[in-house]
């Protein structure tokens, strides 16, 4: 494994905060194929008792993936991205993202395991609100797949 171990538990500084837009929620829903009327009509939105249009539950991969770059290209990682692919993408929701949201998130690396030669890493963003509060927790895991040969 080349991928350097002690970076387990190592967390980065927050992010600057992501703006929640009623274009890029409806943009997202569109691109998801999802025509629920609560993320494209704040009327709609404001009468199910939300206080702006409602982001789709993976909306936060827009900023959480960016944010997880801080990690990948780290090179005292070790991690070659040319050989990189998406392995997987978990959402744990505390409360949904609303449009006019301030969103910023800190990213650690939660794990790092090799599986059949496979360097295997899970990057972890907590996303909170402007107040702190936490807004959802979103794992990815990326695999660095073994050189052939």
């Amino acid at each position: 494994m080349a991928i350097n171990l002690e970076f387990i538990g190592r967390t980065y500084p927050p992010t600057q905060p992501y703006s929640v837009g009623r274009e890029k929620i409806r943009e997202f829903a569109l691109a998801l194929g999802n025509t629920s009327r609560c993320f494209f009509d704040v009327t709609t939105a404001r009468a199910l008792g939300y206080p702006d249009l409602i982001a789709p539950p993976t909306f936060a991969s827009i900023f959480t993936m960016k944010a997880g770059e801080q990690v990948l290209f780290d090179p005292a990682l070790g991690l070659d991205y040319t050989r990189v692919v998406h392995g997987d993408q978990r959402f744990i929701q505390h409360r949904p993202i609303f449009a006019g949201d301030e969103l910023a998130c800190v990213v650690s690396v939660d794990s790092i395991r090799s599986v059949a030669g496979n360097d295997m890493v899970t990057v972890k963003a907590d996303v909170s609100a402007e107040n702190g509060d936490p807004v959802s927790t979103v794992y990815s895991l990326v695999v660095s797949r073994v050189v052939e040969g």
